[in-house]
């Protein structure tokens, strides 16, 4: 089966899985309900907009990457609607399905403020004109892991038994979901093309949860955070899961601000964020969205993400140019 044609198969079977399986909100749904469809073509203002899109009180917020496992829209609602009280500020959210669709709105100045991939942040943040602000802790750790998962009732117990079968990535510029995987199979001396026998991107983790649960894939690299949210509260995918390998640490996903956006106003928001925790309403916000707090961030919390980048670009320049010759 080609790619395209797999990609497309299982973009249908999610899209019946989800309607199934109510894990769009509904009264009377299951245990599957932990999982939550958000239409991501949308914009949400969070307070009444000014009509001037270049208003001065606007401020423009987008949500790719999770920072939490919490992936209801609610409780970004809520946080963004504090972080706009106390900026006195109207938050305008935009929402787009992929971690290039929010990145590359940065060098346009179409937006102010994100919640990010790791991934792009670590090795393009140049590039995308933006720059971190703070670091959610989680379990009292700046870091998660990537989680390769597979059924729990296969066979699988390592990377090495699933050649030639079939893969989900998350999306291509995810840190778990797909630069790690990468990275490990580069360390092989393989490429994911040749490796598996196919492979898609199900462009969110609990999809790739979902796919690997209703065994429509194989395995799948995830964000750990969000596997070990849904795992402790026994929901009923992550429940049909398995872990046979973690990465190591890397640096959670951050919130970053265009470097276009003014000093003073960069510095606020950032404050507000370090002290959400002190307040009562800022740390039942956190507690909701399963952050401890947040930290100013550290570019060694990264760096191990460049490296690996940089080492599988290297390991696939050279078998390309071996190939060639």
């Amino acid at each position: 089966m080609m790619k395209s044609e797999l990609r497309r198969d299982i973009l249908i079977l999610l899209r019946i899985a989800l309607v199934c399986g109510c894990i769009i909100a509904s009264t009377g749904c299951s245990r599957e309900t932990n999982y939550k469809s958000v239409d991501f073509s949308k914009t949400l203002a969070t307070k009444q907009p000014k009509a001037d899109s270049d208003s001065p009180d606007r401020l423009r917020v987008a949500i790719a990457a999770m920072i939490s496992p919490k992936e209801t829209i609610v409780f970004y609602k809520e946080l963004l609607d504090y972080l706009g009280e106390k900026l006195g500020y109207d938050i305008e959210l935009l929402q787009r399905k992929t971690y290039g669709e929010i990145n590359e709105l940065f060098p346009k100045r179409q937006i102010d403020l994100a919640f990010i991939c790791t991934g792009p942040y670590a090795i393009s943040r140049d590039f995308y004109k933006f720059e971190a602000l703070a670091t959610p802790i989680i379990r009292g750790q700046p870091y998660y892991h990537s989680y390769l998962i597979v059924h729990k009732n296969s066979s699988y117990q390592k990377l090495e038994d699933l050649r030639n079968r079939v893969f989900a990535f998350t999306d291509p510029e995810s840190n778990t979901g797909s630069l790690v995987p990468n990275y490990w199979l580069a360390q092989m001396g393989e490429e994911a093309d040749s490796y598996f026998r196919s492979f898609t991107y199900t462009y969110s983790h609990d999809n790739s949860i979902l796919a690997v649960a209703k065994k429509l894939v194989d395995a799948a690299a995830i964000d750990g955070h969000i596997w070990e949210f849904y795992n402790s509260r026994s929901g009923f995918h992550a429940s049909m899961t398995r872990v046979i390998k973690k990465s190591e640490p890397f640096g959670s996903p951050p919130i970053v601000s265009s470097v276009y956006l003014s000093t003073p106003l960069k510095t606020k928001i950032r404050n507000i964020l370090l002290g959400m925790h002190k307040t009562p309403d800022g740390k039942r916000l956190l507690n909701e969205l399963l952050i401890d707090r947040f930290e100013a961030p550290q570019e060694q919390w990264y760096q191990s993400v460049r490296e690996r980048y940089i080492h599988t670009q290297q390991v696939e320049k050279a078998d390309h140019a071996s190939k060639k010759s």
